[in-house]
């Protein structure tokens, strides 16, 4: 109908029809269907009444048309073909006119579902459907849904037609659907609606605040979910099957066409959300878990197959969603997209890597959608690295592609392994791209590595992602892919993601700068600062992709054959490249830079600069999904075309080497990327310029004139064979190569620091390069520096160090062509330089403005010359030469304005060194001495020092000593010089000292001079010192001892001049300097013997080594020092930090002290008793003031006198208080006036003693290694000077001296006498072994410790805690009679068996001096016993414990007087110690002596020693006496007081004297002496000692009592055990007689028991235990048994035993009846 529906003409003709389709109607149905016939007819007058009574006649045939439409359906029902057509056209003619009310609609529905389900006319329904739901919206919910099913139900039937047809109607209602709803949302667009609140806390937003049209969308999608998922439908009810395939293109064609409607509709958001993502998921599980040629069998489960349409659909599912519903979906798209990657893998099928690579090309072509990747994972913690992986996905896709040819491709496998362009065909299965190719070998482009060829085919326009297998939507099977194919998507998928990334970063980043650029101008204050979030993700971007982008493009450069597509891939690696340089990504940009060198090199081409980049790349090996994929090194088979051969650049000659067409091609990208961006090089210009370097070297060009490059011939070798089609190009190289330098005037500084770096580390290894031979070398680098240079005159200042810094190492190359080329190049870079118009002229004069032009003047000459004087440096004669024409030259010229260049003339003349030969060196000092004549009094006063310094360079120089020593002459006279021009030096100097001082402030900077506090002419001074002191350590002694004269009467004679600060620094910096390099010098001197031949002079053998030499300067040195502190020492003393410096004077004396050298180390100690006269003496006034003073502390003292001029007041550093308070963490208050002094000694001596302390330490520590590396060992008079300082020392820090202190001095003292001595000097220092004397050392020692004791006895109560530790350290020194002390792991031979000629080392012999500190111990303890801290520290148990190594010993003691000494000591330490021990037997203190004390007793009166062989008969019975003696002491003054004694000791002395009365003989003895050496006297007097303890008949106590049956009780057992053993003896001898002791001990057993027998008759009954009865009379029996002893001895003495048991006959009557007494 052309006219519009609802004009009048239209409505006419509608009702005409309507009328003719009702007559038509009635007709048919007249015979068969009569009902129908009536509806018909009364229809048509239906229709005329509502044309006759209304108006608007559609509106009226609207609301009446389920009566209107009434006739058709029933025509419809009759199921007649042509009814049944001619109804539904009229309907569709209704629907047309949207005359249908929504019941019509409804039957109309119901009457088509009937038709459907008896499969009539099915054409023609949906035809119907389409009509009913395009032209109105009327069908509604149940409505619509079945009229969907309909379409459904139909799309599965038998025919294909219909089939086909169905499925378009489906495609085509989903989408009407979806347009109501946007056109509903359209027309509320501008109303805002609240939604109801949603009810608890679920997320799925009720259906019920859907729209209707909304809701209809929402029921239809959630249901095309739920039938993907083979679940039933909600809503479409009444479906009977459906395809997968279907639904997912039908969810696909929603998402893509409306995705509006899910990003503004939370409930459709959630649908996304919960059933589409989890669906996909769910349906790609197959293809994950698939794995290519696992069999089935092996699994338990078997694996469903991937299945090629579903998984093509997933795919282009989740690219719809990845596209556009990206921001919804992040944690979904993030599973999505690490299936693509895995979807990659080489196990999973051809075919689904090809549709995998598709998609991912897809999301290639989308730079924006990638960023967000890389901001919503890769830059998250913890979250998957998506876009790396991707990247890297495909990277090693196009790896695997090359490893693995064509795994699992069914259509490749009839293609030969390898095969060109014929395996082609196997795979043109109507892929794109392949349809081309003829079986004949043609150019094609494509891909070549290590045997594998793989075509390169068209794919897409760049820049869009056009795919093939994601489009076969009919294809069932998997289709196969041709060879190549995959291959070149993913290439074009690689070219358009770098292509993508960096014009979105550049267009960004450019976007950014001009912004900046906009901001500067409007604020040229303000620092513009960018975005830190863009810069962060571009960095990220990089980051993420660069490694597997690199490895992919290097393997494909490597492997391209194709023109074309070498250059797109060398511009993918150019463009990164130069983003990661703005980027300032510095190792992707090398790497990437790396790649394209690499590729303009022949393969395997040794390059350092490029293999160490790589290596560190190759490193980063980085593995997707558990695939470890390298970057793949260049293969060296591809068939190129080679286009030129030449020679290698290298040390070693080698053969030749071949560049390909490709070679030159990458040469050129590389020329065109140093060109276009050198300015982001930076550092790779180094790569750059390597590889230019060598690839100018293999084409044969070499420098001209100016440094430009033209080709050259090959000097040796073969020669470089260039095709034409190089030979035309080479002009063309070398001029871009001159271009690219001159260009870089254009780079800014930084940009052309890197390019002078790089040109400079070139230049280096050419020069590495050309050592060692005199091949041509490679000039290119020098060449090149030159041209730069030129070009840049404008802005010299910033490039001429690194410029001619290089150069000048050029200069010094042995080879003599890169050494000419060096020299050149720096002349004519310094000649250009001073003959260029600089702005300001460098002859401008100096008016205008006092300071900065003359500044700006000065700087640049100084700059130009500078490298003239560095030439000095050079070791080459000719350079040399030339090197001091010029300075001559300059001199001629310009001496007149030489003001600020004197010092780099005066530098020159004194660069003067030992290898240049003595003529040299002549010619320089006669300059020398030229300018000290003459030239003095007119150069500025500035430069005075410089002559210093140049003066003193001669004297240090060795190649002539007379020049040397000549020179220390020229520095007197230099020192005169001062001396005489004093007052005009010093006020150049202080004008010029202002000048700098104020240049200083402005720039807010200190003043940088050496010796700067000092005033300027005092600096001069100090400077002359110092170089004096320099040639005070010159190895050569005549030197030394010539320099240190001149120095100390420099100082002695002209020292008045200095200011008192600067003192200060004479002795900090000059003084004591010395000291310490002479220490240094004479610590390190070597020491072999000088030999003192070849017509030298003899030498003295007391200075044949070095050693001994520098020992002698260094005792000068240490004694010019200490003289000038002890004659200046008012005025050092009034210098704030006196304390200090005397420090560091005791600190070298320490060193000097503990030097390896005797003569040295005596000399420091001498040193020292002279430096502590310094002191001041001790007023008399204070022996309470003392303890004061030591406590006080001075205030910090600040220079009293300022000096004139810049010298600033001297504040003392290190504040004594803090040093005092180190020594007595006591509270300390300041002192009172006038104390000052004092306090000052005070600190100094406390000083002193530190430095004794660690000297003495030091020098008395045992060495620690094995004995053979033994070293030094100190001498005896050195050790008693050492000691012997001490007592003096000590007076003057007595009060402050702690326990700490005491135990330091115990550790030397013990250390020096431990000290051995060296054989060849035993016969002077030892006595004789026999005579017991002490040596000096041990002397000194007792001296010391007897000072201490003294002190300790007349000082306070607080200084007797120190007796113990006296004690100790005493008994240490007991100790060494029986143990002499070990020093380290030294074996040392007694004094007797060493041989004086061998170098040994002799113990000395300890004995006397321990038996003398044994006395002192004895003494000493006499006076303290009742100290307190003597009770407190178990001094008595100590002394006790000493004791008893001699006294168990005994006989075996190194000397015999040692253990008699110790027994009497014993005797009388315990006669005064026992009874403090018993007054303080409660406190507890003395309970662990007792058991020292029984161990002593057991230990000296049971000897494990014999007596030795020779020992008399009176001599045995004089040391049986001592014994009998200690018995008495036990019967006296211990036993008697049991009650204060612990039990187990009375225990032990019962068990001992029992063992003593008894068991005494020793079985060694002859039959002879038996009698004597039994000791029988002995052992009476213990049996005594016992019995007399037995029965004491007073028991006071019950503790004594006890004691008494203890006593009797062993007594008795002992006696038992005796007989028994003595019978048995005697049965088993027969005839042979006993041995002697054991009657003999038999006999005593006997005596023993009648004297018992006696005691106990005399004892009171009642004081005998019913016990011990009963033990006598046990021993009747035994007794008994010895009648039958053949010895008539022990006969006689049984006969006395068993007389007294006749009181035993009958029991004694006791008084105790029934317990009543």
């Amino acid at each position: 109908m052309k006219m519009s529906t609802s004009s009048p003409e239209a409505v006419k003709k509608l009702l005409e029809n309507m009328q003719t389709d009702l007559r038509s109607l009635s007709m048919e149905c007249k015979k068969k269907f009569p009902p129908v016939k009536e509806a018909a007819e009364s229809g048509i007058v239906k229709i005329k009444t509502i044309a006759a009574r209304n108006t608007d006649i559609l509106a009226a045939l609207k609301e009446n048309s389920s009566e209107v439409v009434q006739p058709f359906l029933m025509g419809c029902g009759t199921k007649e073909p042509k009814i049944t057509q001619l109804c539904l056209a009229a309907i569709q003619r209704l629907m047309s006119h949207e005359v249908v009310s929504e019941a019509a609609a409804g039957n109309i529905i119901n009457m088509l579902w009937q038709l459907m389900e008896n499969g009539l006319e099915e054409l023609k329904l949906l035809q119907t459907v389409l009509v009913l739901l395009t032209t109105n919206t009327v069908v509604h919910d149940e409505v619509l849904s079945k009229a969907i099913v309909l379409c459904f139900r139909l799309h599965f039937t038998k025919d294909n037609i219909t089939n086909n047809t169905a499925a378009a109607t489906v495609r085509q209602v989903v989408t009407v659907v979806f347009e109501r709803m946007v056109a509903e949302d359209e027309r509320f667009k501008g109303i805002v609606e609240h939604p109801p609140p949603v009810q608890g806390n679920t997320n799925r937003r009720s259906v019920s605040t859907l729209r209707p049209s909304a809701k209809d969308a929402y029921m239809l999608f959630q249901d095309l979910c739920q039938l993907v998922n083979a679940d039933a439908p909600y809503w479409l009810v009444g479906m009977t099957e459906m395809t997968r395939t279907f639904g997912l293109e039908l969810l696909e064609s929603v998402l893509n066409d409306f995705p509006g409607v899910f990003l503004q509709h939370q409930e459709f958001s959630f649908l996304l959300k919960e059933r589409v993502c989890p669906l996909v998921i769910k349906l790609f599980s197959p293809n994950i878990k698939f794995r290519q040629g696992s069999s089935s069998a092996a699994s338990p489960v078997p694996v469903e197959k991937p299945y090629f349409p579903i998984c093509m659909r997933l795919l282009r599912v989740v690219s719809v969603l990845i596209k556009h519903f990206y921001s919804l979906l992040v944690t979904e798209c993030e599973i999505f997209l690490s299936l693509l990657v895995k979807f990659l893998d080489g196990e999973k099928p051809q075919w689904l890597r090809a549709v995998a690579v598709e998609s991912v090309h897809r999301l290639c072509v989308q730079p924006h959608l990638l960023r967000s990747f890389c901001q919503s994972y890769d830059m998250k913690q913890h979250s998957t690295k998506v876009f790396r992986d991707i990247v890297n996905a495909l990277g090693s896709f196009i790896q695997s592609l090359f490893i693995v040819p064509n795994a699992g491709n069914a259509a490749a496998v009839s293609a030969p392994a390898g095969g060109s362009g014929s395996g082609v065909q196997g795979a043109a299965q109507g892929g794109p791209g392949a349809g081309g190719v003829s079986g004949n070998l043609t150019t094609q482009a494509a891909f070549e590595y290590r045997g594998t060829w793989i075509p390169l085919m068209t794919v897409s326009v760049q820049g869009s992602a056009k795919a093939t297998y994601l489009e076969m939507l009919d294809k069932v099977e998997p289709p196969s892919i041709p060879e190549g194919y995959a291959m070149s998507v993913a290439f074009s998928a690689l070219l358009d993601l770098v292509r993508g990334i960096t014009t979105m970063i550049e267009r960004e980043l450019s976007a950014e700068e001009e912004a900046a650029a906009e901001f500067r101008e409007a604020h040229p204050d303000q620092e513009w600062q960018p975005q830190p979030g863009a810069h962060l993700v571009w960095e990220e971007m990089v980051n993420a992709c660069w490694c597997g982008l690199l490895a992919a493009l290097s393997l494909l450069l490597d492997a391209s054959t194709d023109e074309t597509a070498t250059e797109n891939i060398l511009k993918a690696e150019l463009t990164m490249a130069s983003l990661c340089g703005r980027l300032g990504l510095v190792t992707p940009r090398d790497a990437f830079i790396t790649a394209i060198c690499k590729a303009s090199l022949p393969p395997h081409y040794a390059l350092t600069v490029l293999s160490s980049n790589a290596a560190s790349l190759s490193s980063k090996a980085y593995s997707i999904q558990g695939q470890s994929v390298q970057i793949i090194s260049p293969s060296s088979e591809s068939h190129q075309q080679v286009v030129a051969v030449g020679q290698p650049l290298s040390a070693q000659p080698q053969g030749t080497v071949v560049l390909t067409a490709k070679n030159i091609q990458c040469m050129r990208t590389l020329l065109n990327l140093a060109h276009c961006h050198g300015a982001v090089l930076g550092t790779s210009w180094q790569l750059v310029l390597a590889t230019l370097q060598h690839l100018v070297w293999i084409l044969g060009l070499k420098p001209g004139v100016g440094g430009a490059l033209k080709p050259g011939r090959a000097v040796e070798g073969p020669s470089t064979v260039l095709t034409t089609a190089v030979m035309t190009d080479l002009p063309v190289i070398s001029n871009i190569l001159s271009r690219l330098f001159e260009s870089s005037q254009y780079l800014d500084d930084v940009s052309l620091h890197h390019l002078i770096n790089a040109l400079c580390s070139l230049s280096l290894e050419a020069m590495e390069m050309a050592y060692g031979n005199n091949k041509e070398p490679s000039l290119f680098a020098v060449a090149k520096l030159l041209e730069t240079g030129l070009v840049n005159m404008d802005r010299i200042e910033i490039l001429w160090r690194p410029l001619t810094g290089h150069l000048l190492e050029v200069c010094q190359h042995p080879n003599s062509r890169m050494r000419e080329w060096g020299a050149e190049a720096l002349t004519a870079l310094i000649k250009a330089g001073l003959a260029f118009k600089h702005d300001p002229p460098l002859a401008q004069n100096q008016v205008d403005k006092p300071i900065s032009p003359f500044c700006v003047l000065k700087r640049l000459q100084l700059l130009l010359l500078n490298p003239l004087k560095e030439l000095s440096n050079v070791l080459h004669a000719d350079i040399r030469q030339k090197q001091l024409e010029s300075v001559l030259q300059i001199l001629q010229s310009q001496g007149d304005s030489l003001g600020p260049g004197w010092p780099l003339v005066l530098g020159v003349i004194g660069a003067i060194r030992n290898d240049q030969g003595e003529s040299l060196i002549r010619t320089a000092f006669q300059c020398l001495q030229l300018v000290v004549t003459d030239f003095l009094p007119t150069m500025p006063c500035t430069c005075l020092q410089i002559v210093v310094d140049v003066a003193g360079s001669f004297g240090l120089q060795n190649q002539e000593l007379n020049i040397s020593l000549t020179s220390i002459g020229l520095l007197w006279n230099i020192s005169d010089y001062f001396f005489q021009r004093g007052e005009t030096i010093t006020l150049e100097l202080e004008r010029e000292e202002e000048a700098l001082q104020k240049q200083a402030q402005e720039k807010g900077e200190t003043l940088n001079r050496p010796f700067h506090p000092a005033p300027p002419f005092d600096c001069l001074w100090l400077c002359l010192y110092a170089k004096l002191g320099e040639l005070c350590v010159d190895p050569r002694p005549a030197v030394r001892k010539s320099a240190g004269q001149t120095l100390f009467s420099t100082i002695a004679a002209h020292g008045t001049l200095l200011q008192q600060p600067t003192w200060h620094i004479v002795v900090w910096k000059v003084l004591f300097h010395l000291l310490d390099c002479v220490r240094t010098s004479s610590t390190t001197a070597d020491k072999e013997k000088i030999e003192s031949g070849g017509g030298n002079i003899l030498i003295h053998h007391s200075r044949d080594t070095a050693e001994k030499q520098w020992a002698e300067t260094w005792v000068l040195t240490l004694a010019g020092v200490a003289r000038i502190f002890n004659t200046r020492r008012y005025l050092l003393q009034q210098l704030g930090d006196f304390f200090e410096a005397w420090e560091v004077l005791l600190n070298h004396i320490q060193s000097a002290a503990l030097s390896k050298n005797n003569e040295v180390s005596l000399a420091a100690l001498k040193s020292f008793q002279e430096i502590l006269q310094i002191v001041t003496p001790v007023k008399d006034s204070d022996k309470a003031g003392d303890a004061l003073a030591a406590m006080g502390v001075p205030p910090v003292l600040i220079d009293p006198i300022s000096a004139s001029g810049p010298g600033r007041p001297l504040l003392r550093s290190d504040s004594l208080v803090e040093r005092l308070t180190r020594y007595n963490g006591a509270e300390l208050q300041a002192p009172p006036p006038g104390e000052e002094s004092a306090l000052e000694d005070s600190a100094l001596w406390w000083s002193a003693w530190n430095t004794w302390y660690r000297t003495g330490t030091d020098s008395t520590r045992p060495p620690s290694g094995p004995a053979e590396k033994l070293s030094f060992i100190p001498s005896q008079p050195y050790l008693t000077a050492l000691i012997q300082i001490f007592p003096a020392l000590y007076q003057h820090i007595k009060a402050n001296f702690s326990m700490e202190d005491l135990k330091k001095l115990g550790v030397i003292l013990h250390g020096a006498v431990s000290v051995p001595i060296s054989s060849d000097a035993s016969p002077f220092i030892l006595p004789s072994y026999t005579e017991a004397v002490l040596t000096s050392l041990q002397e000194a020692v007792l001296t010391a410790l007897d000072v201490l004791q003294k002190a300790i006895c007349v000082g306070p109560e607080n200084l007797q805690v120190m007796y113990p530790a006296i004690f100790e350290q005493l008994l240490l020194f007991v100790e060494f009679s029986c143990k002499p002390p070990q020093y380290g792991r030294m074996e040392t031979k007694h004094v007797a068996n060493a041989k004086y000629n061998q170098a040994e080392w002799v113990a000395l012999n300890y004995v006397p001096f321990a038996e003398r500190s044994l006395e002192v111990v004895v003494d000493l303890y006499h006076k303290t016993a009742c100290h307190k801290a003597v009770i407190n520290e178990k001094v008595l148990q100590n002394i006790i414990k000493t004791l008893r190594m001699p006294l168990g010993l005994k006989y075996a003691c190194p000397s015999e007087s040692t253990w008699k000494l110790a027994v009497s000591s014993l005797l009388k330490v315990l006669s005064i110690g026992l009874p403090v021990a018993r007054q303080h037997a409660s406190s507890g203190k003395f309970d662990t002596m007792w058991p020292e004390l029984a161990n002593a007793f057991e230990d000296f009166l049971f000897t494990k020693s014999t007596p030795p062989d020779n020992l008399s008969i009176q001599e045995f019975q004089k040391n049986e006496a001592i014994d009998v003696e200690v018995v008495q002491l036990i019967s006296t003054e211990i036993l008697p007081f049991a009650n204060f004694i612990p039990k187990d000791f009375v225990g032990q002395i019962m068990a001992m004297l029992n063992k003593g009365s008894i068991h005494s003989q020793s079985p060694s003895f002859t039959e002879a002496e038996i009698d004597v050496r039994m000791r029988e006297e002995f052992s009476k007097v213990c049996f005594e000692t016992l019995l007399q303890f037995s029965f004491s008949n007073k028991v006071s106590t019950p503790q004594e009592g006890y004691i008494s049956r203890m006593a009797l009780s062993v007594l008795l057992k002992r006696s038992q055990d005796v007989l028994r053993r003595y019978v048995e003896d005697e049965r088993l001898s027969g005839r042979c007689p006993l041995p002697r002791q054991q009657v003999t001990e038999i006999i005593f057993v006997l005596k023993a028991i009648s004297t018992l027998m006696d005691s106990l008759k005399k004892t009171q009954p009642e004081n005998v235990d019913g016990n011990t009865w009963a033990q006598v009379i046990a021993l009747y029996p035994t007794l008994v048994e010895c009648i039958t002893c053949s010895s008539s001895e022990v006969s006689s003495a049984l006969k006395e035993a068993l007389g007294p048991f006749k009181d035993f006959m009958q029991p004694p009557v006791s008084r105790v009846q029934n317990g009543e007494s």
